[in-house]
C-alpha cells in the first residue's frame, strides 16, 4: 500500500543570528500591511535571545528523534526538511527531494490545530514551492491535524502533570491551569475549526486532573487594535484571576505551539512571567510537546495511516481529521481581491 518514499517537516522556519533576524521578519511580512515600526518591535523580541529562534534547533531535534523511531519501528522513509520563512527553504528541500528521485512524501506540518495560518498557507507555500522547482517536483500530501490523536492529548498531560508537580500539592486548590494558542483575526477564525479544535484538546487533556479549574486563552496577537482578533489575551485574564483574590499559582500551556517558538519564550517565559512576578501570581511554564516519546510515536502512526492503513485513532466526539483538505477549507478571512476595471 505504500505510495510514499519521503516525509517531508515543513515549519514556520526562524533566524539564527542577529544579521538574519530582519531579512526573516521581512520574509513573514512580506505581502501584509503590516507598519515597518511594528516589524521593529517583533525584532525587538529575537535581540533579545541575540537573534536565534528556538525553532530550528527544535525541527533538527524533532527531526532526529522521528529518524530514530522509523529506523526502529519503520517504515524507513528519508526526512526532508523545508520552512516557509528562512532557510532551509521549501523549494530548496523539494528541490534536493527531486534530485534524490523523491516521486511522493507525506509532509508533517509543525501546526496541530486547523486554521489558515496553520494549514491552509502551508499548503498554498507547497503548491508554490513545486512550481519553483517546475517539471518532476515531487508531489506532497500533508499528513493529518491530530489535535484530538491520544498520542498528543497523552504527551500534554505529561507536561501538565511536569508543571503541576513544581507547586506545593496543597495549592492546587488554588491553581489555575491556562492552555495558550496565538490568537487569530475572528474573520479567520469565523470560516475554520481552530477554536473547537482547541476547546476539544484542552477538554480532553483535563480529563486527567479533574479537580483542576481551567480556561483557554489567546497570545500573540499582531493585528491592528481596529481588528477584533480572538480573545483573552493571556495577561488580562492574569490581572483578572489575581483581581479574583482566589487563584496563587497558574499552570501556562502552550498548547497551541509543539515547540518553542519565540511566541513561547518572549510572550510567555519573558512578557507573561515578568508581570505574574509584578502582581505577586506564581507561574509554572508546562512544556509543549517537543520530542515527547509518546509524541513523536504519534507522528510514525500518522505515517503509517497513510502508507500501510493503520488504524485512524482520536479522542472525544469530533473524530478524526481529514486527510485530504476541501477547497473551501480554512479560508484567511481577507477580503477576496476585485478585478482592476479603471
Amino acid at each position: 500500500m505504500n505510495k510514499y518514499d519521503a516525509i517531508l517537516i515543513v515549519s514556520f522556519g526562524g533566524p539564527e543570528g542577529r544579521d538574519e533576524v530582519i531579512p526573516f521578519l521581512e520574509n513573514v511580512l512580506r505581502g501584509k500591511n503590516v507598519p515597518r515600526e511594528r516589524l521593529l518591535e517583533v525584532a525587538e523580541h529575537y535581540y533579545h535571545f541575540d537573534g536565534v529562534s528556538p525553532i530550528n534547533q527544535q525541527c533538527r531535534a524533532l527531526i532526529s528523534a522521528l529518524a530514530d523511531e522509523l529506523a526502529e519501528h519503520g517504515p524507513q522513509l528519508p526526512i526532508y526538511w523545508g520552512n516557509r520563512n528562512w532557510q532551509p527553504l521549501l523549494a530548496d528541500a523539494l528541490r534536493k527531494m527531486k534530485q534524490d528521485g523523491v516521486k511522493r512524501a507525506l509532509a508533517l506540518v509543525t501546526s496541530v490545530f486547523s486554521s489558515y495560518s496553520g494549514c491552509r498557507q502551508y499548503l498554498e507555500d507547497i503548491e508554490r514551492a513545486r512550481a519553483e522547482v517546475g517539471e518532476g517536483a515531487p508531489q506532497v500530501d500533508k499528513l493529518r491535524t491530530f489535535f484530538n490523536h491520544p498520542g498528543f492529548i497523552d504527551t500534554m498531560q505529561d507536561r501538565v502533570q511536569t508543571a503541576l508537580d513544581q507547586i506545593p500539592k496543597e495549592r492546587h486548590n488554588a491553581t489555575q491551569i491556562v492552555f495558550t494558542a496565538h490568537s487569530i483575526p475572528l474573520a479567520m477564525a469565523s470560516g475554520c475549526d481552530y477554536e473547537k479544535q482547541l476547546t476539544e484538546a484542552c477538554r480532553l487533556v483535563m480529563e486527567a486532573f479533574p479537580a483542576q479549574s481551567w480556561r483557554l486563552v489567546y497570545q500573540s496577537r499582531s493585528g491592528p487594535p481596529s481588528q477584533p482578533w480572538l480573545e483573552p489575551d493571556v495577561c488580562d485574564y492574569l490581572r483578572e484571576l489575581h483581581a479574583g483574590g482566589k487563584i496563587t499559582d497558574v499552570v501556562l500551556v502552550p498548547i497551541g505551539f509543539i515547540s518553542d517558538h519565540m511566541e513561547v519564550l518572549f510572550d510567555l517565559d519573558t512578557e507573561a512571567r515578568q508581570f505574574c512576578h509584578e502582581i505577586g501570581l506564581n507561574m509554572v511554564r508546562a512544556a509543549t510537546a517537543g520530542t515527547h516519546p509518546k509524541f513523536i510515536g504519534m507522528l510514525r502512526e500518522l505515517v503509517m495511516e497513510r502508507t500501510s492503513g493503520a488504524e485512524r485513532r482520536y479522542l472525544g466526539t469530533l473524530g478524526p481529521s481529514h486527510d485530504e483538505c476541501p477547497a473551501d477549507c480554512c479560508p484567511s478571512g481577507r477580503p477576496a481581491s476585485r478585478p482592476n476595471t479603471s
